[in-house]
């Protein structure tokens, strides 16, 4: 499955390398993973169907 994200150093959509599905504090589906190009971590808020 290949979830896209924002990466803000690339400043594009990148397909996320090693998604993690979690919560944020206030309970929200959050989704973690970093970006192929550069490493920094991002992130898609919500839900992935």
């Amino acid at each position: 499955m290949s979830i896209e994200a924002y990466c803000m150093k690339c400043k594009e959509r990148k397909t996320m390398k090693d998604p993690v599905e979690g919560t944020t504090k206030n309970g929200k589906p959050i989704t973690k993973g970093s970006c192929p190009d550069c490493g920094s971590t991002i992130c898609r808020i919500g839900t992935i169907q």
